[in-house]
């Protein structure tokens, strides 16, 4: 463009004119230009003005340099996140009085130059995969078990060392006896004052102080009523370390009451570990393997978070690394290999049952027909479950059909009878059956004793025989396949209870001929009672009859001897 020329003069076409062809002027007495972009400006060739390409350029500049400082200013930011992350990292490891756990996170963060002397500086550092989802796992209650070494001794004494930072944050590690406590202690001796220097162990309270004030303090569990120590007392933290080991689920029951703390700013959790097998099986399995999947969180009857996390001896670097603890593992017995090895909570140490099998006495629930004979066999507890199992004897072979089942805690005898006559309401009459003989005693009672109550409630009830040992004997005889291949005893698998105890309840170490009675035995007492009754074929016009006879009223009055 010549310096003569102007813009409207090439371009008329751009600019605005009147009816007749002359230009709209500005004030200035220049054409005034049209609004939009200029036509003929994509694809003809058209160069904007020098000015308006200035001003395209000065903006592109501006928008430039802005994103390089945003840019800038986010690496500054890093740079400090780093830098504050490294002076907390190095004051861990420089600082007496803190913790000197430090995460591979944390180590990460600092300069590599300085992560080989931070490495030597670390007391601790979790395994990959289980053992580190348990301790940072948030859920109030976690179970850790499975196969045998798997780290879980170290993550319970690394656990509860979460707040003890805190004064008021005061921990409780429980094992079944002393000398299987003693090697928690060792552990301890060798964590503990190099992760808390000034840390003091008190050997008679066996007690962890630690610089802040906070306690960490270790106890066993012979037996249920060793519970009562620790009456009165909280802790924010309570861990079981080999809870299988307790028979029943009474302590768990009492210590987690003991949860509580005056901090806000400390969290109460319990954590336990375990391998399958023990005495404790069964509710064990019960309470945290049955009820979700594994490494899945859910929440329990009684409200707390809950979760298992199964332990394999493969996430143990230093057991697994060289083959020769697997191989002592390989060694082991058929049953203690698959629980202590491959982790398996579905075979019992020291089964009572053997021949328990599901597949061939678990059964899917069918109508019952009206003339089979129909018993219940009652195991009466109030603190413990009381359990009702209630069968049926298949006429044509005398398979006794286990089809429903009651299982509960906390019941009075009043309370018990209703749900009987509840259950029973689809029965077409009234089921006799067999009680615990205890049921009867009028010891510590002046009204009416729990037998005398069902019996009021329209339930026939009789003594029920309560020889231990030929009553096991029956239930093994009952498991055995006849010729058919059908077993004389099928369990509906609406009778999770009973199914569970026969497959887990292991002997009396001290009397093998017997069950072990410290172990959850409820429904098989009341399954053993129910066989000792001898169950009989009745012919189908007896049964006809006692069901018109039942169906008529009959009034229950003292007056006239009903």
């Amino acid at each position: 463009m010549q310096n003569n020329e102007n813009d409207w003069d090439i371009n008329p076409e751009n600019y605005l004119t009147d009816e007749e062809g002359n230009f709209k002027l500005r004030a200035d007495g220049t054409p005034r230009k049209k609004g939009g972009r200029p036509k003929g400006s994509k694809g003809r060739g058209y160069t904007y003005h020098s000015e308006t390409k200035a001003k395209q350029a000065a903006k592109r500049s501006v928008k430039d340099k802005e994103k390089k400082l945003k840019a800038a200013q986010s690496k500054i930011d890093n740079y400090k996140k780093s830098i504050s992350k490294t002076k907390k990292t190095l004051s861990k490891l420089e600082n007496e009085n803190a913790t000197k756990l430090v995460s591979a996170d944390e180590l990460d963060d600092i300069p590599t130059a300085l992560q080989a002397e931070a490495q030597e500086n670390v007391i601790f550092k979790a395994n990959e995969g289980p053992q580190e989802d348990f301790l940072a796992a948030g859920e109030t209650d976690v179970l850790y078990g499975g196969a045998a070494g798997g780290g879980k001794s170290y993550a319970m004494l690394i656990d509860p060392l979460r707040f003890a930072h805190r004064a008021a944050h005061r921990a409780l590690i429980i094992r079944r006896s002393m000398p299987e406590l003693r090697e928690l202690i060792d552990k301890s001796r060798e964590l503990y004052p190099k992760a808390f220097p000034g840390a003091k162990y008190k050997e008679v309270e066996k007690l962890w102080v630690f610089p802040s004030g906070a306690k960490m303090e270790f106890g066993f569990l012979e037996r249920d009523a060793d519970v009562y120590r620790y009456q009165g007392q909280a802790y924010s933290f309570i861990g079981f370390d080999e809870i299988t080991h307790l028979p029943t689920e009474f302590a768990w029951n009492y210590l987690a009451s003991r949860l509580r703390t005056t901090d806000p700013e400390i969290e109460t959790y319990m954590r336990c570990t375990a391998n399958p097998g023990g005495a404790g099986a069964n509710w064990v399995k019960k309470r945290y393997i049955d009820p979700s999947p594994p490494n899945e969180s859910f929440r329990g009857a009684d409200g707390l978070t809950r979760k298992f996390i199964p332990a394999r001896l493969q996430d143990n670097p230093y057991l697994a690394k060289d083959g020769r603890y697997e191989q002592m593992l390989n060694a082991l017995p058929p049953t203690q290999r698959k629980q202590l090895l491959d982790g398996n909570w579905d075979v019992a140490e020291g089964a009572a049952f053997t021949e328990f099998n599901p597949f061939d006495h678990v059964i899917t629930p069918f109508e019952i027909p009206i003339h089979w004979e129909r018993t219940k066999g009652i195991d009466y507890g109030y603190a413990s479950e009381s359990a009702c199992v209630w069968g049926a004897v298949d006429p044509s072979d005398g398979t006794l059909i286990i089809y429903r089942e009651l299982y509960k805690k906390g019941l009075l005898g009043t309370d018990l009878a209703g749900m009987m006559t509840e259950m029973e309401y689809e029965d077409p009459f009234s089921v006799p059956g067999v009680l615990d003989t205890a049921c009867w005693s009028r010891t510590g009672t002046t009204g009416p004793t729990v037998g005398e109550t069902l019996q009021r409630a329209g339930h026939k009830l009789r003594r029920a025989d309560k020889n231990r040992i030929q009553g096991k004997i029956q239930i093994h005889e009952y498991l055995k396949l006849q010729p058919s291949g059908r077993p004389r005893i099928q369990i509906f698998n609406t009778c999770p209870n009973l199914i569970r105890e026969l497959q887990g309840i292991p002997l009396d170490k001290a009397k093998p001929e017997d069950v072990d009675t410290h172990a959850s035995d409820h429904a098989y007492d009341a399954l053993r009672y129910l066989i000792m009754a001898r169950p009989r074929i009745n012919d189908t016009i007896n049964q006809l009859r006692q069901f018109r006879k039942e169906s008529h009223f009959t009034p229950s009055d003292s007056t006239f001897g009903y």
